[in-house]
């Protein structure tokens, strides 16, 4: 009798065209100090766009919150090296949550200089747009630097449009994928 070499779910390994081999997987709460470690290795471009500003350091509190995320609203995955979370580098985050009292998820992806262009990002994007299709909502969103073309172009590729941004932020766009499609 064949026995199948499955992985559990959410986990998927990843080769990158560079060739180097990454496990994407849900993050655990070992993550947290890694997480905080590898925060240097995201340039100041990466973390600006993703925060809106410059920050230097991932707080001890915003690391128990990713690495805590709820199971029932959201959904939070990693890139990192193929070893035990808590020895591991991160060299992605992704992250989806569901927005409480709606049919909404507003995503995040941040993806370090040394990782980016080699379809990490896409591939992160493909599995928050499952797991989002898996609770049924009407949408997933995130905002966007406005000069992050990789990300807005990558976001656009798989159906995202842009729409105004509801408080009219500065310098940000809103990409909305309608998964009631």
């Amino acid at each position: 009798m064949a026995t199948r070499n499955r992985m559990p779910p959410w986990h998927e390994n990843f080769k990158a065209p560079s060739g180097r081999e990454l496990l994407i997987r849900p993050i655990r709460p070992e993550d947290g100090a890694p997480l905080q470690g590898a925060f240097a290795l995201f340039g100041p471009e990466e973390v600006r766009d993703k925060f809106l500003q410059s920050v230097e350091s991932l707080s001890d509190e915003t690391a128990q919150r990713l690495t805590h995320p709820n199971p029932k609203t959201e959904i939070a995955l990693v890139a990192a090296e193929p070893l035990p979370p808590g020895e591991a580098v991160v060299g992605a985050v992704a992250r989806a949550s569901i927005i409480p009292g709606t049919r909404d998820a507003e995503y995040a992806i941040l993806v370090s200089g040394f990782l980016a262009g080699q379809g990490l990002g896409r591939q992160l994007m493909r599995k928050l747009v499952k797991w989002a299709r898996g609770k049924y909502l009407d949408r997933l969103y995130g905002d966007i630097a406005q000069d992050n073309e990789p990300m807005l172009q990558l976001a656009a590729s798989l159906g995202f449009k842009q729409v105004p941004h509801p408080a009219a932020a500065p310098g940000l766009v809103r990409m909305v994928l309608e998964l009631a499609n």
